[in-house]
């Protein structure tokens, strides 16, 4: 499924499969998450996409050809592939432990053809093998799942934690906040039962409205929905020393506020991609806290309609396309 141009709808082409070079891997898809970033792409809210594109960055598949130089994963493993396709290892930031914020990177679905296809090539260094022998339900972990696990690790210490967009990242974490005995508030539009009901059956303490206040101060907040007008929010719903964490790739501007609702040492921070030890790290903290997702699965040639669906908030959880 390609996007030509910013703003139409993916068209499904039939294209030769691609051949892996050095250092690549090819992976059939067996299930590709539809990530909001997704979205933004689709609606030219991240500048300068490679058109045409296939996007989807939450691949999960089997290895069924490999390039020169690849000893693993070799042919018939399953593993994931995330929003970070490749850094360049040499750039201030890849020297210094933040491959996240390399100089010169490639993203999955965005900069390099993703996983809304029958199949895709990836570097072999930047995929991940995945235990589960379910791959719709392992997909949204390698987004949704990675980015909330960098949000969260930005949270430190906190054990009260409000999730403001309880969407897919917020299911997948408050599953991690509950394993870790840590307390999460589900904040959601306001009227939005049906995601307040999946949250308390999470193990969210409370969820309601984000015109909402919780019942006491957080110590952090994490946003997920890509509205500015939360951060303000978040930051009266936290307590003194406490940390705001926005955890989009996109977000509407942040309207201006009062600067007494960020004295006292509360921090607002923004959480960017994802490093390779996040995913290796993750994956493992997931199998252990027995992450289940939610998913609405589609067939790939509907994935417009999975991704209006996603515009429009349809569906609890994840949308998940299966070739």
């Amino acid at each position: 499924m390609v996007l030509n141009a910013i703003g139409a709808p993916l068209v499904l082409v039939e294209r030769p499969n691609p051949s892996p070079g050095p250092g690549e891997i090819r992976v059939r898809v067996e299930a590709c998450g539809v990530c909001r970033t997704d979205l933004h792409v689709v609606d030219g809210e991240l500048p300068n996409p490679k058109l045409p594109i296939v996007p989807g960055h939450e691949v999960v598949g089997i290895v069924d050809a490999v390039g020169p130089g690849v000893d693993t994963p070799v042919p018939g493993t399953r593993v994931g592939i995330p929003w970070l396709g490749r850094t360049c290892g040499h750039c201030p930031y890849c020297s210094s432990g933040r491959e996240n914020l390399c100089d010169d990177p490639i993203f999955t679905g965005y900069t390099r053809d993703g996983g809304f296809a029958t199949h895709v090539l990836a570097d072999a260094a930047y995929a991940f093998p995945i235990s589960s022998d379910d791959p719709v339900s392992s997909a949204p972990l390698m987004c949704a799942g990675l980015i909330g696990w960098r949000s969260l690790s930005f949270a430190g210490e906190a054990r009260s934690i409000g999730l403001y967009g309880f969407g897919a990242a917020a299911h997948i974490l408050a599953q991690v906040c509950r394993w870790q005995v840590r307390e999460t508030y589900a904040f959601t539009r306001a009227g939005d039962d049906a995601a307040q009901k999946l949250a308390l059956s999470l193990g969210a303490h409370w969820a309601g409205s984000s015109d909402e206040m919780p019942p006491q101060p957080l110590d952090a907040a994490i946003i997920f929905a890509p509205v500015g007008a939360l951060v303000p929010k978040a930051l009266i719903a936290v307590r003194k020393g406490g940390r705001v964490i926005c955890g989009g790739i996109h977000m509407s501007d942040i309207p201006q506020f009062p600067y007494n609702i960020l004295w006292n040492e509360r921090q607002l921070v923004s959480v960017a991609n994802l490093t390779r030890r996040d995913a290796s790290e993750f994956l493992g903290v997931a199998s252990m806290a027995g992450v289940k997702t939610v998913t609405t699965v589609y067939p790939l040639e509907r994935a417009n309609e999975a991704l209006a669906d996603l515009r429009a908030g349809r569906f609890q959880g994840a949308a998940v396309l299966v070739p």
